[in-house]
């Protein structure tokens, strides 16, 4: 007899997944991610969740969730909502709490392993509901930092606690990628969104037409690239 495959579903807080990666000096490759947790068993699903600010000429969110949602993630987005506080303060609200929550209780009878990338405490409640559903539950954050990312009656609710610095090696990005990047992120944060994706669609074509032309140096289509 074959031994059981797992079901696994990942749900991925995506702001508090970036602030806690960057608290410890990394970024996630989301394809080694994907990779890893599809090593433990059969990944079922893999929820990415992010509020966006739909107004902004760019947004240096999109090209991620784009890049996300062609390769293998199920995003899920929401437009952030404006607002002032009663000291007059403009303050901008985003929080996808619901929407994983919902997702999270109707996946919960297909699946044996929910694995959570989040420290927020608010999340405590949904762990133990689908515990009650018998599904065992992995917490991913970390207690590395001063003050640790994750909410302790998040931590003590889980079945598994997994600190975040023991998958960096499996999940990070090569820090020299990173440095390159930052060294580019000054041009085009200051570059208009139109010139930049009419940039990129010229260097698209000049390689296309170098690869089909069989020039020195010619090139294979370029991959999508997260930032």
């Amino acid at each position: 007899m074959e031994p059981k495959t797992e079901k696994i579903a990942l749900f991925i807080d995506g702001a508090n997944l970036y602030a806690t990666a960057k608290s410890l000096g990394f970024d996630i490759d989301y394809k080694r991610l994907l990779r890893e947790f599809h090593s433990r068993g059969y990944l079922l699903r893999a929820f990415y969740y992010t509020a966006v600010i739909e107004d902004q000429e760019y947004s240096s969110i999109r090209p991620l969730i784009d890049w996300l949602d062609y390769n293998g993630y199920s995003v899920v987005t929401k437009a952030t909502k404006e607002f002032v506080d009663q000291a007059g303060r403009r303050k901008i609200k985003g929080s996808m709490d619901i929407e994983l929550a919902v997702d999270a209780m109707e996946i919960a009878g297909s699946i044996d392993h929910m694995v959570l990338f989040s420290g927020d405490g608010d999340f405590r409640s949904l762990v133990e509901a689908v515990q009650r559903r018998g599904v065992r539950v992995t917490v991913v954050s970390t207690i590395s930092t001063q003050p640790p990312m994750v909410a302790d009656e998040l931590r003590r609710q889980a079945d598994v606690f997994l600190d975040i610095v023991e998958l960096q090696p499996k999940i990070g990005r090569d820090p020299a990628e990173r440095a390159a990047r930052e060294a580019r992120e000054p041009r085009e944060r200051h570059t208009p969104q139109f010139l930049q994706r009419g940039v990129r669609q010229t260097r698209t074509g000049l390689r296309a037409l170098s690869a089909a032309q069989g020039l020195p140096g010619g090139m294979a289509p370029p991959r999508a690239r997260v930032v």
